[in-house]
């Protein structure tokens, strides 16, 4: 009997692993962009600003987590990684990822997360925005940056994806992300309450 019951416990533990990144929301998927190397106002990181928050997120969620990367990866140094990104944005470029997610259409709700750079998200966020179908899906934006907020990019990714829905986004200082833990854990809870979606 009691063999019983723990396999009966143990069938229900992996039901529920099984169903953890579906939700009211759907299956969720976390996409993020995040650098490492020098950092304004925050020093020479080891694991990016956003990276920490998606990985929250994903944690909360029941997500299954996702970096963005590109082909040529950015410079270290902050001051030739800002060169690069002022002249990106001005062109309106489209660098090259280098990463793909294989079953993107299974995904009901994507999280969409980067660091702001020059008041946007870097131009490899358009380039995933742009390499998938987001028809009917559900987008949440989030950024991390030095003081300028979310910086529209909810109106522009409505733009990039007119028939998604964009859900309310979230704004956090990179430097509160790296060195403040339990503060960046409490304000995704928060924002995650009022998305209510976990409900």
């Amino acid at each position: 009997m009691k063999k019983f019951l723990a396999l009966l416990v143990l069938v229900g533990m992996i039901f529920t692993f099984g169903q953890s990144s579906v939700s009211a929301q759907g299956k969720i998927l976390v996409a993020y962009f995040s650098r490492v190397g020098e950092e304004y106002g925050v020093g020479n990181i080891k694991k990016g600003n956003t990276a920490i928050v998606a990985e929250i997120i994903a944690q909360k969620t029941g997500a299954d987590l996702f970096e963005i990367k590109t082909v040529k990866t950015y410079p270290n140094s902050y001051d030739e990684c800002t060169k690069i990104a002022s002249r990106e944005k001005a062109q309106n470029a489209r660098p090259e990822l280098a990463t793909r997610v294989n079953n993107f259409d299974d995904y009901d709700t994507v999280f969409i997360g980067s660091p702001i750079w020059y008041g946007d998200a870097p131009m490899a966020i358009y380039t995933f925005l742009e390499s998938y179908d987001f028809s009917g899906k559900k987008i949440i934006p989030f950024v991390t940056h030095g003081g300028s907020g979310l910086s529209g990019v909810d109106q522009r990714f409505t733009l990039a994806c007119p028939n998604s829905k964009i859900l309310q986004g979230f704004a956090i200082r990179g430097a509160t992300a790296q060195n403040n833990y339990s503060e960046t854990e409490s304000q995704v809870d928060k924002w995650l309450d009022k998305l209510e979606i976990l409900k």
